[in-house]
This record gives structure tokens, C-alpha cells and sequence, in this order.
């Protein structure tokens, strides 16, 4: 064998080494891998029960606007709510006016907070958009889910936010539907103010075994 075939064989043999090498290195090992997965769950399990246990209504808020890329997280939010055979009857309605608001505040001794509001999301019902047959009563129910959600987003972004009920006491949701010029299918179920949080609001801890049966 002349030198020149011996080198070429030792780096042939150097370079396939030198794969297989890289190969082992870069393969992942399943353990650490699913390891890892378990913690990332976990983390976000973590997360997701403390944004659920720390959210506190908020009733004083900063003047300061609410960027337009919170607002349609926020509405994305509402959105993913659970609907009844998925109907997704609900309409949101962004109210920045502050006459609006002002109007709103009156509409129940517990909207006071709307008129020193930034911003305010009515979830509305969409009657002609609720499911069909039985399943259509459950409407007003489908706007609430999507109230709950509004309010975990909004806590998650470092906002305050505070649900205010209209539906189903007549005068509530009446007022509302003509402040907003609302046709008669849109039923405003809630109206959620929202906005930087002026205080500082301790949750309360709710949980109660004596409210859970077990079967």
C-alpha cells in the first residue's frame, strides 16, 4: 500500500468516526427528553392554576388607553370559550367613549366603576346565532364562559378587570342595548371594565370542602 492510498484511508476512517460521533451527540436521549416535557407541563400547569387563584376584581383603574394588541388578545380569549354545539352566539362590543361609559355606570348600583374606565367589553348574546332546538337556552350561559376567559386573559396581561352583570335583569340589559344602539338580538349579558389596575387587589382564597360532595 503507497502512502498516499494509506492516507486516504486513514482520514476515510477518521471522517466516518467522526459521524458517527456527531450522530450519537445529536441524537436526544428519550429520557431527558420526556423529563423535560414533564417539567414544561408542569410549569404550565403551575401558571395556569396561580393566574385562576390570584385574579381579583379590580374597580379602580389609570386613565391609561389599553393597546390595541392587548384588546384583541383579550377578545381572542373570549372566543375560546366553550359553546353549546359550538353556536358561538356572542357579539363583543369595545367602548372606549367615555360618555358611554358614563351612561353605563348607572345602569345597576354595581356599575359605578365604568365611568373612571378606560375601556369596557359588553359580551353580548347573539339570539339569532344561539343553537338550535333545547341546546338555544343555553345562549347566556356561552356569553358567561366567555366573560370568565376575558377576565383570566386580562389578569394574565397584568390588567385589572371587573365583571358586571346586565342579563337577565330587564332594565339592566335594556339600558345598555340603547347607550350602545343595540339591535333587539344583541342581549348585553355582561360588561366587563377593564383597564390598568390603580390599586392593589388581595384574592380571596374561595375554596370550601364543605361546598364539594363526592358520588
Amino acid at each position: 500500500m503507497n502512502i498516499s492510498r494509506l492516507l486516504n484511508f486513514i482520514l476515510g476512517g477518521a471522517l466516518i468516526a467522526a459521524l458517527v460521533l456527531l450522530v450519537i451527540v445529536q441524537k436526544p436521549d428519550p429520557e431527558v427528553s420526556e423529563t423535560a416535557a414533564i417539567s414544561d407541563a408542569k410549569q404550565a400547569e403551575a401558571a395556569v392554576l396561580e393566574n385562576i387563584a390570584t385574579r381579583a376584581s379590580v374597580r379602580a383603574f389609570k386613565s391609561d388607553a389599553i393597546p390595541n394588541d392587548l384588546i384583541q388578545k383579550l377578545l381572542k380569549a373570549g372566543m375560546a370559550a366553550p359553546t353549546a354545539l359550538n353556536a358561538q352566539p356572542w357579539h363583543f362590543i369595545v367602548i372606549h367613549d367615555q360618555g358611554q361609559l358614563s351612561s353605563l355606570s348607572v345602569a345597576s348600583p354595581y356599575t359605578g366603576l365604568l365611568a373612571d374606565a378606560p375601556l369596557a367589553i359588553a359580551v353580548c348574546g347573539d339570539i339569532t346565532k344561539k343553537a338550535p332546538g333545547d341546546e338555544g337556552i343555553y345562549w347566556s350561559q356561552d356569553a358567561c364562559a366567555a366573560t370568565e376567559n376575558i377576565l383570566l386573559a386580562a389578569h394574565a396581561m397584568g390588567l385589572g378587570a371587573t365583571w358586571t352583570g346586565s342579563y337577565p335583569i330587564e332594565a339592566r340589559y335594556k339600558l345598555a342595548q340603547k347607550v350602545l344602539s343595540l339591535p333587539d338580538n344583541l342581549i348585553p349579558v355582561s360588561i366587563i371594565a377593564i383597564g390598568y389596575s390603580a390599586v392593589t387587589v388581595a384574592p380571596k382564597d374561595k375554596w370550601n370542602p364543605n361546598n364539594v360532595s363526592y358520588q
